[in-house]
């Protein structure tokens, strides 16, 4: 707000300056010194071929003299010669104050619409958005609770709309995170507590066969058999334990619709074509038949953001190119980066989560991007898959078409 009140005074100054000057160079110009100039040559070119004049044919000469009355005027005079004779030509000057008064009320007029413009701007954007400030920060602080100012703007509705629904969806994040660290907890409490019984029996068993007190084998058999059970019911908990630790901690929405290829390609091309100018990337989209895919859009726009931040994070930054054709009624659009260093026996791990390729041991990453392409595809009725073809790795995206 200080930033945009500096900048209407640095405006409101430049124009009071600017009009000023302006007003000094109207007021020092004199618009019609060249016309009366120009009518005492003529009346001179009269007076001497003729010897007489017609002063109504210059209408900026207001009077001619001669003789005693030569030097005597308070109006402004020239002083002609005409056939030896001096005459004392008197003419009158034209103003610029109705010139200056157009000018004036010109630049009055921009300057007044340049401060609504500037007044809209301050209503209907700078407050709204100063309203809007705090709220980012607030929400990285986890405060949820933040108030978000509702607007009629038309600049800032949806803005302020996509904040709601970040609160909203951090909020879920929060619930699903709490109610699945209870859940496991409780799990694991409850498992704990049962592995505690079979272990009993597993070590009563144990001290007995080595202190000898089954003497019968029949006896000694059993307790071998009860050792085995109650191992396999440990096993079977762990196994429990497993699964639940291994189960999806993430939940995703997909919404389907039909989109058109080219418009999701504007979109990462958009996104991500100067940015790999300037690192000296290549980037290349190759040419494609534009078509209508069954997805969900923002989520396809998503896997490939994936796609491309992997080729960035592990190629060598000379080539990311994206190429496209048709099989069985689907679309294959593949992402594939030069400088490939995964070795092929890791391809069919890299789609797990928090899996990373010994080629990650330098990049920041948590093992997520392809996880969620998998499963964003997967809910889209598409599949993905990855290969490295002569020294690059391509993962290709099957979407479906409409």
């Amino acid at each position: 707000m200080k930033a945009f009140r500096k900048l209407c005074i640095t405006i409101t100054a430049v124009f009071v300056l600017l009009a000023a000057v302006l007003n000094v160079c109207l007021l020092r110009t004199d618009n019609s010194s060249g016309i009366y100039r120009v009518e005492v040559k003529r009346l001179t070119d009269e007076i001497t071929q003729t010897g007489s004049y017609d002063l109504s044919q210059y209408p900026h000469l207001t009077g001619v003299f001669t003789g005693d009355d030569l030097y005597t005027s308070d109006e402004p005079y020239v002083i002609i010669d005409g056939n030896d004779t001096l005459y004392r030509v008197e003419y009158t000057t034209e103003n610029n104050h109705h010139d200056l008064m157009i000018v004036n009320s010109v630049f009055g007029a921009i300057f007044l619409i340049l401060m609504c413009v500037l007044l809209y701007i301050r209503q209907h954007i700078i407050v709204p958005f100063g309203r809007l400030n705090d709220v980012p920060q607030e929400l990285a602080k986890g405060n949820l609770a933040v108030e978000i100012p509702e607007g009629k703007s038309r600049f800032f509705g949806k803005f302020t709309w996509g904040i709601n629904l970040l609160r909203e969806s951090i909020e879920d994040s929060r619930k699903r995170e709490l109610s699945m660290q209870r859940d496991k907890k409780l799990l694991l409490l409850s498992l704990s507590h049962d592995i505690k019984t079979p272990l009993s029996a597993i070590k009563l068993n144990a001290k007995a066969l080595e202190k000898g007190l089954y003497k019968e084998k029949d006896k000694q058999l059993a307790a071998a058999q009860s050792i085995g059970k109650r191992a396999d019911e440990i096993e079977q908990f762990v196994s429990e334990i497993t699964n639940a630790a291994s189960e999806d901690f993430m939940t995703f929405e997909v919404t389907q619709s039909e989109v058109f290829l080219s418009s999701i390609l504007a979109k990462i091309n958009a996104r991500y074509a100067s940015q790999l100018a300037l690192s000296g990337t290549e980037f290349a989209i190759e040419n494609y038949d534009d078509c209508i895919l069954s997805c969900d859009a923002d989520r396809l726009a998503e896997c490939l953001q994936n796609l491309i931040e992997n080729a960035i994070k592990y190629g060598d930054g000379r080539q990311i190119k994206l190429s496209f054709d048709k099989v069985d009624g689907c679309e294959l659009i593949t992402v594939r980066n030069t400088g490939c260093t995964l070795e092929e026996k890791e391809l069919p791990q890299i789609f797990e989560s928090f899996h990373r390729g010994s080629n990650a041991a330098k990049v920041q990453g948590n093992g997520l991007g392809l996880f969620i392409c998998k499963r964003l595809m997967s809910l889209m009725g598409g599949e993905v898959y990855a290969e490295i073809r002569e020294k690059c790795f391509c993962v290709t995206l099957v979407v479906k078409l409409a």
